[in-house]
């Protein structure tokens, strides 16, 4: 565990291996959590929810459709890029 002071301005530097660790680079944006007890930050999700509904059909595929375990694949994909420390 690690500590670090609030300056004057409200600002808090976070240890340069953890910046590191979670690919965080200047100007990454930050969600700061209320846990009752502290604070956690998250990384800001480069875009805003929405709903299947919203953005079905808004990109054509042409080819041949992807099967179940097309799909299950990308998402272990996507799982393992969005947490680094999983293999």
């Amino acid at each position: 565990m690690e500590s670090t002071k609030l300056s004057s301005k409200g600002q808090v530097i976070i240890p340069k291996h953890i910046r590191s660790s979670y690919h965080w680079e200047t100007g990454q944006e930050l969600i700061v959590i209320d846990t009752g007890d502290g604070i956690l930050l998250k990384p800001k999700a480069p875009f805003s929810r929405s709903t299947l509904s919203e953005v079905a059909g808004s990109l054509k595929y042409q080819g041949a459709a992807k099967t179940i375990d097309d799909m299950n694949a990308a998402v272990a994909k996507g799982l393992k890029a969005q947490f680094y420390d999983c293999n």
